[in-house]
């Protein structure tokens, strides 16, 4: 099948087929004494020893409070020492976690805590322009009607919160040496669910992507695999935790590997996470595109010393080329690699490795991880497209998720009879099986009868000296049915003209290919995860220019 666009990973090293909760007790076993945890903005630090002993305790006091196996609990939070105790806690009482986007507002978090039933929920109290505690309150048990209990992650000196219990003293109601821990944790299989997580999509109300102990157990080791992380490694981690990128190809990669874990803080800033590499030695660290440009962008970047950083993970969104070489050059991260996943194959299908060339692992997203198969195939015939031609990106094996919860037919959308998980991504697989994500199905542009990927533009225009990051969109058009549009931040301290920009297109690209339109602009707007949001731009633009879709199709 080398001619058909179809790779299966290696099958070496076996699963593993161990929950997490046991996975990590082995890990603290071999070193107990090693850095397990640095919160840095908390000044908080664990050994391996100490995390089991934190999080053993939290397991024995949410199990005091008759939660059983099974029960789900919210965790609404940025990134914090609860955070990963809750990770850890929840996975050896057998309670499934439900990630909660800080990002979310009262009609968002009350649809899915109530979704998903979550008997408990643990929150930040407040959050820059965000009151946690504040629109609980608004909601009432009336609207929340199986939710429980509320406990807030509280610091010491901090007043009283109504209506929610302190995180503090639940963590004390609990035990370390509770035998009941350790009996819930013998009953516990890998194949049972432990995380919800919202798949935020463009349309419609969030699903609820259920995840198992095998499945984000085994990606977090082969992602940490990819990394050749050792227990000499120490990532620093300053993308959310609530998503998989940071629970799992963050903590979970540390976790299997004996590394430890570095919170920069608890939100994303880049300062902090120049500071934090160096006073904490990172040898990893990871982020998505926008967050590796604010960081080599920032005015004091060149008063840090990043050198020892090795490796760590682009990811979330399209990695641009010239990105990729500025963070392998100036951040002294040789070994950086970009990983391609989505949420409900927890996450990650493809990766590069450390020692993918430099060439490949900037132009494409790497190869099959180990245990899974990987297809493009035509999205109208669901045939499987020869290699170089596009296609829709399918994958199948252990990672690809219990299902959406309580929600059979949108998971019959998404996984088909034969277990392929069809992403809705657009892909290419050159003859090594190196794989290309050239887009969305649903971004695609079609001017005049072309298509085109909106990809191969926003990668031609990195290349201009004074943009800093770009997104192209499609909008509507009476002639062509539609044209495209770019948006463009410069690059602090230039001033570029849409003149120039064409210019540098001239004699460059297809004449069709040069955006019609061109705004510069201080910000895309995007997702708590860095994911740009098109469908935002485009509507912005159909707004401003008086672009009526009905009338120009």
């Amino acid at each position: 099948m080398t001619s058909q666009s179809y790779a299966k990973g290696d099958t070496t090293p076996p699963l593993i087929e161990q929950t997490i909760g046991d996975f990590f007790d082995a890990m603290v076993a071999r070193q107990p004494e090693r850095d397990a945890l640095i919160s840095h903005h908390e000044g908080r630090r664990f050994t391996y020893r100490e995390l089991q002993t934190a999080s053993n305790q939290l397991a024995s006091a949410l199990l005091r409070t008759g939660l059983v196996p099974g029960d789900r609990i919210g965790i609404w939070s940025h990134n914090n020492a609860a955070w990963v105790l809750m990770q850890l806690a929840t996975a050896k009482a057998g309670l499934i976690l439900v990630n909660i986007n800080p990002a979310y507002r009262t009609a968002e978090v009350e649809y899915a805590l109530n979704k998903v039933g979550c008997k408990a929920l643990v929150t930040m109290p407040r959050f820059k322009t965000s009151e946690y505690l504040g629109m609980l309150r608004e909601l009432g048990s009336a609207r929340l009607p199986q939710l429980k209990n509320i406990w807030w992650i509280d610091r010491a000196g901090e007043a009283d919160e109504a209506g929610a219990q302190r995180f503090s003293a639940l963590l004390a109601t609990g035990d370390a040496q509770d035998a009941r821990v350790a009996q819930v944790q013998e009953t516990l299989k890998a194949g049972d669910p432990i995380n919800i997580q919202f798949t935020s999509g463009t349309t419609g109300f969030p699903k609820g992507a259920t995840l198992t102990h095998r499945n984000i157990l085994n990606n977090g080791f082969f992602i940490g695999e990819c990394m050749k992380l050792s227990p000499a490694d120490r990532l620093c981690i300053p993308v959310p935790l609530y998503h998989c990128f940071g629970m799992v190809l963050g903590n979970l990669a540390c976790l299997t590997h004996g590394s430890a874990i570095v919170y920069p803080n608890d939100g994303f800033d880049p300062l902090t996470v120049l500071e934090t590499v160096q006073t904490e030695k990172c040898t990893g660290l990871h982020g998505v595109p926008t967050m590796f440009i604010a960081e080599l962008d920032h005015p004091r970047f060149a008063q840090f010393d990043l050198s020892t950083l090795r490796t760590g993970i682009m990811a979330g969104s399209p990695c641009p080329i010239e990105v990729m070489k500025r963070v392998v050059e100036k951040m002294h991260m040789a070994e950086v690699t970009i990983a391609y996943g989505m949420t409900e194959t927890s996450p990650v299908s493809c990766q590069s490795s450390t020692d993918t060339p430099l060439e490949k692992r900037v132009a494409t997203v790497g190869t099959v991880q180990p245990h899974l198969e990987i297809k493009i195939v035509d999205p109208e015939t669901g045939a499987v497209v020869p290699r170089g031609e596009r296609g829709e990106f399918c994958t199948r094996g252990y990672s690809v998720m219990h299902g959406y919860w309580d929600d059979a037919e949108k998971t019959a959308e998404a996984i088909d009879a034969e277990g392929w998980m069809h992403t809705g991504d657009l892909a290419t697989m050159d003859a090594e099986g190196y794989v290309n994500i050239v887009g969305r199905i649903k971004d695609m542009v079609i001017r005049g009868g072309e298509n085109i990927y909106p990809r191969e533009i926003e990668e031609f225009l990195y290349r201009h000296p004074k943009v800093q990051d770009v997104q192209v969109v499609g909008l509507p058009d009476k002639k062509y049915g539609e044209e495209l549009c770019a948006w463009i931040i410069a690059k602090p301290g230039q001033q570029v003209s849409e003149e120039e920009v064409r210019e540098f297109c001239k004699g460059q690209i297809a004449h069709y290919k040069v955006p019609r339109y061109i705004r510069f602009v201080d910000a895309f707007p995007m997702t708590v995860t860095g994911k740009i949001q098109k469908f935002k731009i485009r509507d912005e633009m159909k707004a401003i220019l008086k672009l009526d879709e009905e009338k120009t199709a």
